[in-house]
This record gives structure tokens, C-alpha cells and sequence, in this order.
């Protein structure tokens, strides 16, 4: 028998009693389900609903649709309009160990004191292994990240004891992952941005978002009639959508990768086409990072539809917010590598993300017959821009992008050239378009040290406010 646990905090109300592990145990006694009740039928008030992403709900046997409808309804019970959240769960005979802590609570945990601290730093890399991948957890597992975290496990009883059947096994997971909150270490995301899109009148800005829904939309299609399903989300920025990949599989970020060149593509065609401002102008960001997802709390229930927030998300909105229109940026980042489509294999280094451009290059053959425009693409290649350097040789142009903060990152420059049946179509800025390296700058200071001649006070002044401007203001040159 586990040891009592007092003192801790507890989610549980009135109709959901902590569980002590003691001489005398106190359970939630679960609402009992009707077996005339579908588990899967979607009613937003019912709190039936599994997350996209598990299987049917019809593949399981009745029994265990009544035990993940009771979880469900206590799970939004307790998750009292987005105050608690779940982190963890494991099985009981008797029914479900969970584990809640208030919303606040994973930020307080973080931030005890110094950031840079080693306590602060492995409590983050704790709480991030442990909102990441499967929220399952053995019976001593879950008691140990209850005493790390000084808060107790509740027991939520069910009718039968859950089944280890995966289709069950994997719903619990997703309705568990709707009211927590997830980590992914290294996940593709793309951001598209409309240019200029606060210029235009209400009407102009509703059909340029129509628009570029449609081109992912299409994208989508173009890909699925290949054999690649995209599993993507999408969240709006309010003048573009940041775009996902819900499956984690080897060769998902490469599946992204080819649905961005194909959402540019048709973005690109649409606007050659159109009249007016109805077709957006965009610039496209690719990069790949780590970042965290929740669900946003509609009414009384947690939506369906997932948010992601995340050193992703930031270094992307950075990166555009100094590109050109039409360009192209792809981050710095490393990656695993997988051969396009394949679900199983996967490299055992991470690879650059030219290497990884280069890969993803060469089995773009593989999208010629696809349709644009009616007119089905005869070739298509994708490079990074390169440039001679001093010693001879060509490499991909790398530029240094420093945001108004002062904060720095890395980006590389994406040029897409497409034939349509003869027709040439070049997508992406050309490398006559992007920004040099900053030149070294000889101020009169520094010319005065060279005549040995003390520097006059204008010439500080001077000097000092440069250096104030530079600090505020956003650059990009070629590093």
C-alpha cells in the first residue's frame, strides 16, 4: 500500500473526493453511462467527444465506450473551464489515477527565482519530459511525479476496469491530452504571413484569407491524390495561419515541406490570375523547433481545435517580420531525416537544414503529373541561394535577422522554380533581391585614434546615439 499523502494539492470538488492510499479510501463515484449512448457522436454539450486523431469510437466494444464517456465527464468536471489541467494517468483496477494541478501551477514550478538557475533548469526539462509524447505512467511513476510536484494523485473510479487495448488505450490519451497541456521537442511548423494585409478594406482582407485557405486547401488534395495524407492544423495570426503537421511520424516534416512548395505554387498561380486585391501577396516561413499545445476552452467545454505556442512560433514571426513579399525563409535548425512516406525509418544524427533541403530536393520528381491551374507540373527543383565565398567554393547564403529586441537568429533563402508544361514559373526572391554583408563602419572616432588626436564631443555624441539606434533598430544582413 502507497503512503498517505497529506498536505498536497488536490483538484477534486464536492462530486470528486481526493483519493488517499490509506486504511480508509474515499472514491469518485463515477456517473453510470447508457449503453443507448454513443461515445463518439459528437455533441459539444454531451462531453462525449474524442479528440481527433484516436480511432472510432465504434471499434470498441460498448463497455469501454461507457468507462471513456464516465472519464470524460469527470475530466471536465474537474477541469473546472480551463482552472486545472491534467498532466498524467495511469490504470487501476478499479478505474484511473490522474493527476491535476492548476493552470498556474506549471509556470510557478518553473520560475522559482532565478531563471538561469540549475533547480529552474531541471524543472522545466521535468516538466517538459513529462507533458511530452504518452501521458500514460506506471503506478510508481505516477507517484513519483506526485511527490516531485507536492501535489496528490486523484482516483477517478470506473464501472470496469480499463481494457490494454490500443483503440482504447490511444483514446484515453487524446481525451487526456484535451484538457492538459503538451510539449513537442521538434515538430515543423510553417507561418504564412499576407503582406500589407492592415491596407485593405474588410471585404479585401476576408477574400485574401479565403484565399489562402482555399491554396491549403488544394495543396492538401493535390497530395492526398499522390498517397500523402498532410494531418494539418492550423491556428490564424490574424493576417495568416501557422500550419502543422499533427503527426509525428519520421517524415512528417518533409511532408510539410512539400505542402508548402505547393501552397506557394498555387498562392503564386491564383495571383497571376486575379483582379483586384482578392488574392493575397505572402511571404512563407519554414522552420522546425519545439513548442507547446493546449486546447482553448469554448463555453464549458475544451475545444477540439489545438493552439500551439513555442521557440517555433517566435523564431518564425522574427524571421518574416523583416522578409520581403513572396520570399521564402527557411530557418537554422536540425532535424532527424526519413525517406519521404516512410513511417519507420529515420536517421541516427540530426541533419542540417541545408542537408535537409538538399533531401527533400531530390524527390520532388516525385510531384510531376500534380496539377496547376489545370496544367500538370512537367518539373519542379527547390534550392537554397548560394553565394562564392572566399575560398572558392559555393554554399548556401545564411542571414543574420536581429529583431527589435536584439535578439539574433539564422535564416536561408528558398528559391522554387516550377515547369507548367513549358511554362516556367519562378517563386521565391532571386539572390540580386537579398540584403549583402554589413560593411565595417570607420567612425570619426576611430580616425581620430588614427591621427592620435582626441575626439572632439560632437563626435561622441555622435557615436553614442548610433549606438542607441542601433540597439532598436530590426536588421537583416548576410552573415
Amino acid at each position: 500500500m502507497a503512503p498517505t499523502l497529506t498536505g498536497l494539492y488536490n483538484a477534486s470538488s464536492s462530486n470528486a473526493v481526493h483519493y488517499y492510499f490509506g486504511p480508509t479510501e474515499t472514491r469518485i463515484e463515477m456517473p453510470r453511462s447508457s449503453d443507448t449512448e454513443d461515445v463518439g457522436r459528437g455533441n459539444s454539450g454531451d462531453g462525449a467527444e474524442i479528440a481527433s486523431g484516436a480511432e472510432s469510437p465504434s471499434a470498441i466494444n460498448i463497455v469501454q465506450r461507457g468507462n471513456l464517456k464516465a472519464l470524460e465527464t469527470t475530466l471536465r468536471k474537474q477541469w473546472r473551464l480551463g482552472q486545472n489541467i491534467v498532466l498524467c494517468w495511469s490504470s487501476d483496477e478499479r478505474g484511473v489515477l490522474v493527476i491535476f494541478v492548476p493552470h498556474y501551477f506549471l509556470g510557478n514550478y518553473c520560475a522559482t527565482g532565478d531563471a538561469q538557475t540549475d533547480d529552474s533548469r531541471a524543472n522545466e526539462a521535468f516538466v517538459r519530459e513529462l507533458i511530452s509524447g504518452q501521458r500514460r505512467k506506471t503506478r510508481e511513476e505516477i507517484f513519483a511525479v506526485s511527490e516531485r510536484l507536492d501535489v496528490s494523485p486523484t482516483f477517478i473510479k470506473l464501472n470496469r476496469a480499463l481494457s490494454e487495448d490500443v483503440k482504447v488505450l490511444g483514446a484515453v490519451e487524446q481525451v487526456i491530452k484535451r484538457y492538459g497541456l503538451s510539449y513537442v521537442e521538434s515538430r515543423a511548423v510553417l507561418l504564412f504571413d499576407i503582406v500589407d494585409f492592415s491596407l485593405y478594406t474588410p471585404f479585401e482582407q476576408a477574400s485574401q484569407l479565403n484565399s489562402l485557405s482555399y491554396s491549403l486547401n488544394s495543396a492538401y488534395n493535390k497530395l492526398l491524390a499522390q498517397g500523402i495524407e498532410i494531418n494539418f492544423a492550423r491556428t490564424t495570426t490574424g493576417d495568416g495561419y501557422y500550419i502543422w503537421n499533427r503527426d509525428l511520424s519520421p517524415s512528417a516534416n518533409q511532408d510539410l515541406f512539400i505542402f508548402m512548395l505547393l501552397v506557394v505554387a498555387d498562392n503564386a498561380v491564383a495571383q497571376a490570375a486575379s483582379r483586384g486585391h482578392t488574392v493575397p501577396v505572402i511571404r512563407t516561413g519554414y522552420h522546425i523547433g519545439g513548442h507547446y499545445e493546449l486546447y482553448q476552452a469554448e463555453g464549458v467545454n475544451p475545444s477540439v481545435l489545438s493552439f500551439i505556442v513555442g521557440d517555433v512560433t517566435i523564431e518564425l514571426a522574427r524571421m518574416l517580420d523583416l522578409a520581403q513579399a513572396n520570399q521564402v525563409f527557411i530557418g537554422e535548425f536540425h532535424c532527424e531525416q526519413a525517406v519521404w512516406g516512410s513511417e519507420s525509418v529515420q536517421s541516427i544524427t540530426a541533419v542540417s537544414a541545408t542537408s535537409f533541403v538538399n533531401a527533400v530536393s531530390r524527390i520532388l520528381p516525385a510531384l510531376q503529373g500534380i496539377p496547376l491551374s489545370g496544367k500538370p507540373i512537367d518539373a519542379i527543383t527547390c534550392w537554397l541561394t548560394e553565394g562564392v565565398e572566399q575560398d572558392g567554393q559555393s554554399r548556401p547564403r545564411r542571414f543574420r535577422i536581429v529583431d527589435k529586441h536584439g535578439l539574433s537568429r539564422f535564416a536561408y533563402n528558398l528559391q522554387i522554380d516550377i515547369d507548367l508544361e513549358g511554362r516556367p514559373l519562378s517563386l521565391g526572391l532571386g539572390g540580386e533581391k537579398l540584403p549583402h554583408r554589413a560593411q565595417p563602419i570607420i567612425s570619426q572616432e576611430n580616425e581620430a585614434e588614427r591621427s592620435g588626436a582626441a575626439p572632439i564631443a560632437e563626435v561622441l555624441f555622435d557615436d553614442l546615439a548610433s549606438m542607441l539606434k542601433k540597439r532598436s533598430v530590426k536588421t537583416i544582413t548576410e552573415d
